[in-house]
This record gives structure tokens, sequence and C-alpha cells, in this order.
């Protein structure tokens, strides 16, 4: 089992993430030492994105309800225990040392289904703004965007036969990943 575990390992892909986390750590301290920084968090996505095809790349099940219970279970060990810890602490000295942390508190309530991003957005909170910096729970907002990812990631892998290693499942998620992609560019553009 190590041997399988060690051999699905890359080094190179955590190198990746290290400099987009590095990226990301140096904008937010000094935008102009490195303007595009925040460039990171979509180098993060991608990765994301890849380690998660790559780890169902080699299974198969038999039917959806297996599929996707599985695929929650990993990502629900991985990410709610730390996002807990750091909910719970923060929560504590954020109340403490501000007067009034209702949005504060809100985000990190709905960071914890997953929206704080649409939260956000609704509250319509400017992320480069002096306001924004004194919420500890804004940083959330880009693991609402891959929890929402997470939704819909699994239907494509099952519809496409991806996960159920069907013969022509690697490339019909990839050519439906192509058009996902080349339609939001041009709804980005337009």
């Amino acid at each position: 089992m190590n041997k399988t575990l060690n051999s699905l390992y890359r080094k190179d892909i955590d190198g990746l993430r290290a400099v987009s986390i590095i990226a990301v750590l140096i904008n937010h301290f000094n935008k102009q030492v490195l303007p595009s920084g925040y460039l990171g968090v979509d180098i993060f996505f991608v990765i994301s994105g890849f380690v998660i095809t790559s780890s169902l790349s080699n299974k198969s099940w038999k039917n959806f309800s297996d599929f996707i219970l599985s695929f929650y279970e990993k990502r629900l060990k991985r990410i709610l225990p730390a996002l807990i810890v750091y909910l719970t602490i923060t929560s504590i000295f954020i109340t403490l040392l501000n007067d009034d942390p209702t949005v504060s508190l809100r985000t990190g309530i709905f960071s914890l289904f997953g929206i704080s991003n649409i939260y956000l957005f609704k509250q319509s909170t400017y992320y480069f703004g002096q306001a924004s910096e004194l919420n500890p729970f804004l940083q959330t907002w880009s693991l609402g965007v891959e929890e929402q990812f997470y939704f819909v990631f699994p239907i494509l892998i099952w519809c496409t036969g991806f996960g159920r290693q069907v013969k022509n499942g690697k490339n019909n998620l990839i050519i439906l990943t192509l058009f996902l992609s080349i339609f939001s560019l041009i709804t980005f553009i337009y």
C-alpha cells in the first residue's frame, strides 16, 4: 500500500503548491513586490483539480452512490477538521477583539457550508478594501469556490464515464472540460 501511495506522490506538484502559496503570501504582505501574486490561488485550483482527477483515474465504482459517498467522505475528512479548529479559535479571538464581529462571524458560519464567497459577494465586500482586511475569515472565499467545484465535478466525472472506467471515459472528460473551459472564457470576456 505504501509503495502505491509513494508512486502516486509527485514532488513537482508539491513544489507548484509551495510556489503558489508563497506568491499569495508575498502579495498579501506587500502588493508592490509581487502584484500578480494572487494568481497563486488560480494555480492552486488547477493543482487541486489535477490531484483529484488523478486520484480517481485508477479507481472504478459500480454505482453512483458508492462513488459520490467515497468522494465526499475524503473531501470532508481533509477539509472539515482543520476548518472547524480554525473557525472556533478565530471566532473566540474576534469576539474578544472586535466591537462588531457580526460580518466576520457570519462569514465563518457560511464557510462551514462552502458558501462564504457568495455571502461576501452579497455583502458587496471589496476584496482588496480596508474593511476586508479586518475580516479574519475573508480567505475562506477560495475554500467556498473549491467546495462548490466539488458539487459539480463528481457529476461530470460520473456522467462522462471516467469514474466508471468506461472505454472512452477519459476522452469524454477531456472534451467536456475543454468545452466548459472555452465556454467559461467566452462568458468571462463577454
